[in-house]
């Protein structure tokens, strides 16, 4: 029984694909989704939206903005509430 639940555990580890990468570059806001017959990709290297869409101009394809840019701004401290 052991061997049979060993078996099917290392065919279940075996048969999992390749974790994907991360899509998105954390260093540029603005992204640009190209549409292509043989994939779709990102091309994460724009600062601005006009620069972006300077781009995707005449191409099938559309700027869209970085969900994990890095911005340079700091979070606001949080503000707790003291209870006496």
């Amino acid at each position: 029984m052991r061997i049979l639940t060993f078996a099917i555990l290392a065919i279940g580890t075996v048969s999992i694909g390749p974790a994907a990468a991360q899509t998105y570059d954390p260093a540029y806001p603005v992204c640009l989704h190209v549409y292509h017959p043989d994939a779709n990709y990102y091309e994460c290297r724009y600062i601005s939206l006009p620069q972006c869409n300077a781009m995707a101009s005449g191409r099938g394809a559309q700027c869209v903005i970085n969900p994990y840019f890095a911005s340079t701004r700091v979070p606001a401290e949080r503000h707790y509430r003291r209870v006496y």
